[in-house]
This record gives structure tokens, sequence and C-alpha cells, in this order.
């Protein structure tokens, strides 16, 4: 401690007099940041709002990786609301997708101050602006009715897919007791269990009706939002395998280990980008294993090593487990004409028989399955598998590899809508000139501080270097777009806000009792004392 020179109460001193001093400044110091970002690399995209006097309002943000990443990665997006992120309670909303390795990605970020249609239509808007190739082909979300209806007017082309986690979630909260803990099975089995529409339509209706539910408020709306988060009816959409947004809830846990409600935004965007950086590094470290490593084979089959060479080893391993599980499929032949075939393809699961129907155009030479894994996952199933080792099919044809999943997916040109390639880096060198000019001024100052009059040299010529480098960035005009703060009109900070999704904390006993203004005596059941001052219990 006595090396170290100052103790905890001083760094909190510090927080403190650092924030006061910024206080105010808050909006100022986020805008300059997005516009130094922006002259880095063209590739940045940024918006802020204010609220029609002057004050922040809402912001949203995208750099040149994740604009890149949709352009690979934007068939399917996670789309969810957090709380607690910042002082100003604003509402952080991330938009989430997934990479060739089944890692969660950020596309783009925004800051909301209310969680509103419009609120959610702007953000919307400025996401279609900033992201290259069109809307998403599905958006999953919560049930929120503001999102349901602002995806709507955005994204009408777009599938919405409602998180059937939060759905489930809510039977137990929604049926009565009695209901629930006699009929949820049936529920889940219905729900999770059916292949098709109709048999979905029929279970669930015998289920309700055994539980006598058939006018139950809440299970006909969700009965009637069935084409939204039934896997029945939504396998036909390509949602990457997914069926809920906690990939979204656990990326908002990843991101809250590196911020806290009491961040200004400018230490939210300094933190949120820490975070982000650690993500992406590991998705770097997924490319380069893919890179310079083949993934080892279970089964010495051609089409098994094809695929090991093409896909990432994350999707390999899911492919290899269907070509394992096809082996205890069996086929038989259903009907037959001269456009197509058709199989049903039997295997044991969990001591019953499952059946799935595989469709096979004789002209087109596609199959298609009963079962819609590979329109939902975008790996083919092991039904059809069974088919192509029964017909002698060493390796996989071209139109079941899906581009997405392949070590090569990030391959190739993206260009925003102005036909601009969209690129990482402005400059690939960056990174090493920051290292090398961090090892020198390290050595700099290790020498400085061995002397007094070295750390005087050191921190005059520091302070004089500053001043030129500052000339050098703002340069001698004083009309250039995005230069300091005294020639461009800011906005105010945010005021505090209270979203719709934040906690209203909980109120214990002693506080209910207190806004009562009457005590109970737990001791000798009267009123107007509490145990401690119990005459039972003083009397001698």
């Amino acid at each position: 401690m006595d090396k170290i020179g100052f103790i905890k109460k001083d760094i909190y001193n510090l927080e403190c007099s650092v924030n006061g001093k910024l206080r105010n400044h808050d909006v100022e110091l986020v805008t300059e940041y997005f516009m130094a970002e922006q002259k880095k690399n063209e590739g940045f995209y940024f918006k802020i709002e204010g609220d029609g006097h002057d004050r922040f309002s809402r912001c949203f943000w995208a750099d040149a990786t994740s604009r890149r990443a949709y352009g690979f990665y934007g068939d399917v997006v996670v789309f969810d609301t957090t709380f607690n992120t910042n002082r100003y309670d604003l509402t952080f909303a991330p938009m989430l997708g997934v990479n060739n390795h089944g890692q969660t990605i950020v596309l783009a970020c925004a800051f909301l101050s209310k969680e509103t249609t419009e609120s959610f239509v702007w953000m919307f808007e400025e996401f279609k602006k900033a992201m290259p190739g069109g809307e998403p082909k599905t958006i999953i979300t919560d049930q929120d009715a503001a999102m349901a209806i602002a995806i709507s007017i955005a994204f009408p082309t777009t599938f919405h897919r409602l998180c059937i986690w939060h759905i489930t979630s809510k039977f137990s909260v929604k049926l009565p007791r009695d209901a629930y803990n006699e009929y949820w099975r049936e529920f889940q089995k219905a729900i999770w269990d059916t292949d098709n529409k109709d048999e979905f339509d029929a279970k669930w209706n015998i289920v309700v009706t055994k539980a006598g539910l058939t006018d139950h408020p809440w299970l006909s709306s969700m009965f009637d939002l069935r084409e939204t988060w039934v896997p029945a009816y939504t396998r036909q959409f390509f949602a990457a395998g997914m069926s809920s947004s906690q990939r979204a809830e656990g990326s908002h846990g990843f991101f809250k280990q590196y911020i806290s409600r009491r961040n200004s935004l400018m230490d939210f965007i300094i933190r949120f980008e820490r975070a982000l950086s650690h993500q992406r590094e590991k998705e770097l470290v997924a490319d380069h294993v893919d890179a310079f490593e083949v993934a080892q084979c279970l089964l010495p089959m051609p089409m098994n090593k094809q695929m090991a060479t093409l896909y990432t080893r994350t999707m390999f391993q899911k492919f290899e487990q269907e070509l394992i599980q096809s082996t205890a499929c069996f086929l038989e032949l259903k009907t037959e004409d001269a456009c197509k075939v058709v199989f049903n393809v039997s295997e044991r699961k969990n001591w019953e028989t499952r059946v799935a129907e595989v469709v096979y155009v004789k002209d087109s030479d596609h199959a298609s399955c009963s079962c819609k894994r590979f329109e939902f996952v975008g790996i083919i199933c092991k039904h059809i598998l069974a088919l192509f080792r029964r017909d002698q099919i060493e390796y996989m044809p071209e139109k079941y590899i899906l581009k997405r999943w392949k070590k090569t997916a990030k391959c190739g040109l993206v260009s925003d809508a102005n036909g601009k390639e969209i690129k990482d880096c402005a400059d690939p060198g960056l990174l090493i000139k920051r290292s090398t000019m961090s090892r020198l001024a390290s050595d700099v100052v290790e020498d400085a501080l061995m002397s007094e009059e070295g750390c005087e040299v050191l921190s005059a010529t520091l302070k004089s270097l500053q001043v030129k480098l500052k000339l050098l960035k703002d340069g001698p005009s004083n009309n250039e777009v995005g230069g300091s703060s005294s020639q461009t009109q800011y906005m105010k900070d945010p005021k505090r806000v209270r979203c719709k999704g934040r906690s209203k904390g909980v109120t214990g006993a002693k506080e209910k009792a207190m806004k009562r203004g009457i005590r109970h005596c737990r001791e000798c059941g009267h009123i107007g004392h509490d145990r401690r001052q119990c005459p039972a219990l003083n009397t001698p």
C-alpha cells in the first residue's frame, strides 16, 4: 500500500471530481466521439435527435464491423431492450445477429427515452439506412405491442417471430394453479411434439377442452397468435435455429458485467466498446481455428469429410450429429408418380416411433422434409440424409450448403446503398502503429521517472506536443464539419426518464406496515405494538 500512493477512497473521490466537471457535457462528449469515429472510418454511422427543446432524446449508431456483419448475417435479427445501463434510465436497445460460428454479434445499438411505436419506427428506419442488403428475413422479439406495430410498419416483408420462452413461461401465471399442474405437460406436447399445423390445432383444442378452459381469454389470444410462435407454424421460416430471444438476454448479461446504472452516456460508450472488443476477439479466435485446423470426422464418409472442410467447426458438429442419427432412420416408400417420390422416414426416440415425410422431386433433384429443419436451421436433416444414403449420394449437393455457415462466409465486398464499400478499418496498419507508439511512449515514461528533471522535461514536451496535435487534427479552417465544441451547437443532456420495463422494486413487510401506520404483535396478537414492546413478554 505504501508503494501505491493512494487508497480506494482516493479513486472514488477522483471519479466524483471528474463526473462533476463533465456534468452537462455528456451529449457533447458522445457527439464528438461519434464524429471522431466517423472521421477515422467513413463506415461508422450514427444519428442523434432531440426532443424539440434542444435536449437529447435518442441516438442510433453502428460501426463498420457491424454493418459488414449485417451484409453476411443479416437474415435473422434478435431485438430486445434492457434497462439500468445509464444514469438517465434511457432504454438501451441493441439489435443482435448470429455469425457463422453460432456466436452472438452486435449489429447496431440505440438509446431511447421512450418505448413507443414512434420511437421503435425511428430506430428501425435508421437501421435500414445504415445496413446493406435490405430488410432481414426474420426478427425475433418478446411480446410487446408497440414493438410489433413498429415492425409491421418498418419491416413489412419480415417475418416477426415471438419469443416462445416468454410465452410458455406465462402459463404458470395465467392459468389456474390446478389446471396448470394437471395439464401443463399436455400443453408442452402439443407445442413441441407436433410436426404440422393441423396436428397442433387438434391437440391444443383437446387439451383446452379437457382442462375446461375453452373461454380462457389469454389462451384464446395465444391461439390466435399461434402463427408467430408455435414451432409447427414457424419452422418454415429461417431463424438460424432460434425460437426465443434468450440470446438477447444472454447478451445483456454479458454487457452488464462492464456497465452499471451509474454510468454517463460517455462512460457507457467506452465500457461498451471494451466489452464489444472482447466479444469480437472470440470470433477472431474461432476464425483462426477454422483457418488452420480441420475438424476430426467421427464417420469416415466422403460427405462428412467434405462438410468438415466447408463448415465452421460449430456447424460441422451439428451436421455430423444429423449424419450419425440418420443411420438409425428407416425409409419406407409411401407413394410414387412421374414427378415425385414420397417416403416415410421412421426413427425411435424416447421409446416412441417418430415418422417424418420426405418428398423427392425427380426433375429438380430436390428433397424436402416435413420436419423443416433445413428451412429453419439451414443444416440438412437426418431424414434427407437417410435418403441420400439410400441413393448412394456421396457428396452434399451445393443447394443444401448455406454460405452463412461456411468458413468463407465473410469473403466478399459489402457496399452501402450508394454503392460505396464498407471497410472494417480505414488503415489496416493502424493497430501496428498504435502498438509501436505505445511501446515507445512506455519506454520514454520509464526513463523520465528516473529523475525529477526528467519528469518536468517530459511533461513540458507532452503539453507542447498535445497543442501541435490538436492544431493538426482541427486544421486551419474553422468551418470544417465536426470541428471543436466551441464551433458546434450541442444538445443538452437528457433528463432522467422512467421506462415501462423498469422494475418498480419490492416493498417489504416493514415498509407496508409503516405505510398503514398499524403495528401488529406476533406474540399476543393485539395491535398497537410489536413483539419488542409486548406487555406479555415484558411482564416480570
